[in-house]
This record gives C-alpha cells, structure tokens and sequence, in this order.
C-alpha cells in the first residue's frame, strides 16, 4: 500500500478486508521521515504535501476514518541528517496543515497529527495552541500514549489538556531504565513504566469512544497474542 496504489486497488483490499469480518478504522502514514514536510527545501515540502494528500485519498478509498500524520521532522535520531530551525518548522507545518485539510474535508477524512520523537510539539500547550488557531473539525491529534514517556511527560497530563482534540489513540508501553545512558525500550503492553489505570480513566474523562491501536514492534513470535489479551486487561481498568 503506498500513495500510487489506485482507488480500484484500494477498493479490493477494502473487500478483503471487510469479507474477513475486519475493520480498518485509521491508518498510519510515515512519509515525513523519508520526505519531511518542513525541510528547508522547498521542493521537498511541495512533494511531502502532494505525497501526504494521496494518501487522504487512499485512507478513505479504504473505508478508513482518520490518517496518522508525522507533522513533520526537525530534528530526530530517526533522521539524524535532518534539521530545521524550530519556528520555521512551526509556520512550515501550519501552511502544510491548512493545505491538507482540504483534501481531509474532501475525502471526510480526519488528519491527525501524531505526538512523536520528532523533534516538534513537545508541550501539550503548544499543541492545543496549533490545533485551536487552524480550528478545523477534520484536524485532531493521534495520540500515542507511549512515545510522551520518552520526554519525560504524564499521559493523563496530556489527555487531559488535549481533550476533544484526540480523535484516535495509539496504545505502546516504555520502559525506561535510569543509567546515565538513557536506555530505553518500547516492550510488550504491560511490561513497561506507563500508568494504565490512570491513563485509561483520562480518556474516559474526556468522552473518548474511538478506537484503541496498540503499536507493536517488530514482530515476534506470540506477539499478537500476548497483544490482545493485554488490551483486554488494560480495557478493564
């Protein structure tokens, strides 16, 4: 699946999927670390917007609902070549945001910004200000419960002070080891340091009633087992 696969194409995998007795609410779009939508080329911008508007179309040529979007990279061990100037990366994403919505609004399809290690929107504050000066229905956040452990912020915190902006979820524990390194690891749900209980009572607060994605990995081996009947523990707190 990629932003040239065509509407037919996108319709068969639909069928597919739907003949399983499957769902496909969301999906989840990378480019912006391969093609970062804020560089300081400006024909690498242009071509991240046009990349990033095709795959709206195909989100909703699949039947899903909301498009996970890396806003953009200003400076990530991802993409350690890569960095821009931090209000230039602001004002890049704004303009890049207010273009996609367009195609969002046309296709019905939510843009959802993801709260990642990308350098960009580290304080929930800064944040709501982004989201609340577009004011746009189809504009929202993908919140990733896991990646805000990482920079030494509370999820609840964050749910919290997001609130209605949070349109779908990413599920992810993080475990964090205090050595003078920084080691870390994304492990197993329920294996690491997040608060599940006080997280899940956040979102409960705020009325969220979408779905609940648990990102996972790489594969292993029992993965999808051990996934499964971790969610339905952390469902129940």
């Amino acid at each position: 699946l990629h932003v040239g696969t065509t509407q037919a194409e996108c319709e068969v995998i639909r069928q597919t999927v739907e003949a399983a007795g499957l769902v496909v609410e969301t999906t989840a779009c990378g480019l912006s670390w391969g093609t970062n939508p804020i560089a300081n080329d400006a024909a690498t911008r242009e071509n991240a917007v046009l990349q990033h508007a095709a795959a709206l179309e195909r989100t909703a040529w699949l039947g899903a609902k909301a498009m996970l979007m890396v806003p953009g990279v200003v400076r990530s061990p991802i993409s350690p070549d890569q960095t821009v100037r931090y209000d230039r990366a602001v004002q890049r994403c704004r303009e890049n945001t207010v273009r996609l919505l367009d195609t969002a609004e046309r296709m019905e399809v939510d843009l959802c910004l993801e709260n990642v290690w990308n350098g960009l929107f580290y304080s929930p504050l800064e944040l709501v200000q982004f989201l609340d000066d577009i004011d746009h229905p189809n504009l929202g956040v993908y919140f990733d419960v896991g990646n805000v452990l990482g920079y030494q912020q509370y999820p609840p915190h964050w749910i919290e002070l997001l609130g209605k902006r949070i349109k779908r979820v990413h599920l992810k524990d993080y475990a964090e080891k205090f050595d003078w390194v920084g080691s870390y690891d994304f492990c197993d749900l329920l294996s690491g340091d997040m608060p599940w209980s006080e997280t899940m009572a956040a979102l409960r607060a705020i009325g969220y009633d979408k779905t609940l994605v648990a990102e996972m990995l790489p594969w292993k081996e029992g993965l999808l087992t051990r996934t499964s009947n971790a969610m339905d523990q952390i469902m129940r707190m």
